[in-house]
């Protein structure tokens, strides 16, 4: 009886893997939102300043395939990159600290793996192997890593999380595999929190330790440390984490807590973090040219002038708590435009229900400008279109963002037009007066509930119109920017609000989709159907969002009347 042939389970290799490629892989501990993303993009922002191509990662570690379909409560703002993927925020902090685009394959969930783990399997391209999370998960993701740095010196990966969760190990192991096969191409990179207890005074060192050795425990030990405390760290904190981490002093960085993120790259900076990355990658010493961040830096803080700022949005709340990560590069877009005009933005959360309940005047009156960012769904619809009636009758300088300049142009339509209960097909589906209306190809999705990654998104060009606002803004007349919708403005009302005073003043190529409104008449009235807060950068304010605040400086606050 001739014997059975035992097939041989699949096992990892150490194998060399491209030359030069290095990776930096940065894990946080003890609590999440440490800042493991400004941590990530300021170490990108120091390689670059030394002539260091870079390419930053984010690894979300959840099962979603992207950041699509998630609430903004839940994990912050989407950011959709160039290439139209919606991604975690983390990737608009790396786009606005080192001022290039990142794209998709920038971006890991373990969703993905697993999908294309499981796409493989059922195409037998195993070849009837069983598969299992090692090697085949973990050699996805380590293809992946490398598939994101081609063309660039350093990948650094940024890995979601806390350590110890399990949800996140396979990608540590992924990590673990890669220093075995290169150890000279790697480091790690551990972010760590250091709390200071206000009944004790003192800063503990004991979490950071405490995380580390669970790292250790998966076989990796951190090349440096970046302890993130209320204050600095002082010797004897570096001292201990040293010793009890097994790193050198030196190695053991101080990252503490600053009014702008925009100063991290500096304080690392000035602790020598791109020299010890550097010697610890085995790359030869870079020049730095740091010169024009520092000068930003200064700039920022010193100005003193305050601009009051009224963000009328919905994704705020959070059972007690508010949060501003629902809107972040909103955030940083205002904060980019004021610092470029010197001034500071003093930025004030309204929920729209808010303004529904209590009245815009009540609720906005004494705001410098005001800001209707993007949503979906139909809650606080009315309040953001009587905010948007406020800023108009008042002339306070007024922008809208995709949801916000539509529900600016059904309150244009109500109120200027005159077309009673004029509303978008998303609010309220009857109405009689369909202002905004979903794209005939996105109804097609719905109806087979296609909604992951289904909306319009990326990239786009939009063409302006001579002698407007908008062309005066930019400086020239086509442009491209970043959406994320569903719905748009019904072409059959244009010709009936242009008649009223509200100007189409930027159109797709083809004329058929609405992208900017504006009334000429008012101080500054715009409105875009796309983000134009995802272009934003630190020393180059997006057009719109420059606009907005000029306009907002020159205009005096208006008096309550008692």
């Amino acid at each position: 009886m001739a014997k059975k042939k035992i097939q041989k389970r699949a096992t990892p290799t150490i194998k060399k893997e491209k030359k030069n490629l290095k990776f930096i892989f940065i894990s946080g501990g003890v609590i999440s939102g440490i800042g493991k993303g400004v941590t990530s993009a300021s170490i990108s922002t120091i390689l670059k300043s030394r002539g260091i191509s870079v390419s930053p990662i984010k690894v979300d570690m959840y099962l979603n395939q992207d950041a699509g379909t998630i609430r903004p409560q839940e994990h912050g703002e989407v950011f959709v990159t160039d290439d139209g993927i919606e991604t975690d925020q983390d990737l608009g902090t790396y786009e606005r600290f080192i001022d290039q685009p990142i794209y998709r394959s920038n971006y890991i969930t373990t969703g993905q793996i697993y999908a294309e783990v499981l796409r493989k399997e059922r195409a037998f391209e195993y070849g009837g192997e069983d598969v299992e999370a090692i090697p085949h998960v973990t050699d996805e993701i380590i293809r992946r890593f490398y598939q994101a740095g081609k063309g660039a010196d350093v990948v650094i990966i940024e890995l979601g999380g806390t350590v110890g969760e399990y949800q996140n190990g396979i990608f540590f192991e992924a990590t673990r595999i890669m220093t075995l096969r290169n150890p000279d191409d790697m480091i790690h990179i551990h972010v760590a929190y250091l709390p200071t207890p206000s009944y004790l005074g003192e800063m503990k060192s004991k979490p950071v330790q405490q995380s580390v050795r669970t790292l250790n425990s998966m076989g990796i030990e951190p090349d440096i440390i970046v302890g993130r405390s209320e204050t600095p760290m002082d010797d004897k904190r570096k001292e201990r984490i040293a010793l009890f981490c097994n790193v050198d002093k030196k190695s053991v960085l101080s990252n503490p807590d600053v009014k702008s993120i925009y100063e991290v790259p500096v304080i690392l900076e000035e602790q020598n973090a791109g020299d010890i990355i550097l010697a610890k990658l085995k790359i030869a010493p870079r020049k730095r040219d740091m010169q024009s961040w520092r000068n930003f830096v200064r700039q920022i803080r010193s100005t003193k002038k305050e601009l009051s700022i009224a963000v009328v949005g919905k994704y705020f709340g959070t059972g007690k708590f508010e949060l501003a990560d629902s809107y972040v590069s909103v955030i940083e877009s205002l904060k980019h435009a004021a610092w470029a005009n010197k001034t500071q933005v003093k930025l004030t959360w309204i929920d729209a229900v808010r303004v529904e309940k209590d009245g815009a005047k009540n609720v906005l009156t004494g705001f410098e400008g005001i800001v209707v960012p993007g949503g979906f769904g139909s809650r606080g619809t009315e309040g953001m279109i009587e905010t948007i009636r406020f800023a108009r009758e008042k002339d306070v300088p007024f922008l809208g963002l995709c949801y916000g300049m539509q529900m600016a142009t059904i309150e244009f339509a109500r109120n200027v037009a005159k077309l009673r209960n004029a509303n978008s097909t998303e609010v309220d589906t009857v109405t009689k007066h369909d202002i905004v209306h979903i794209m005939p190809d996105q109804e097609k999705k719905l109806l087979v509930k296609d909604y992951g990654g289904s909306m319009r998104l990326g990239a786009w060009d939009c063409i302006l119109k001579k002698g407007s606002k908008a062309e005066a803004l930019y400086g020239v007349r086509k442009i491209s920017e970043r959406h994320r919708h569903r719905y748009e403005i019904n072409n059959k009302y244009r010709e009936q609000l242009e008649k009223e005073g509200l100007i189409f003043s930027g159109t797709s190529p083809d004329g058929k989709l609405a992208e900017i409104i504006e009334i000429p008449t008012k101080r500054f009235f715009m409105g875009s159907q796309f983000h134009p807060e995802y272009k934003s950068r630190p020393m180059r304010p997006h057009p719109m969002f420059d606009g907005f605040v000029k306009a907002a400086i020159k205009k005096p606050k208006i008096k309550v009347k008692k």
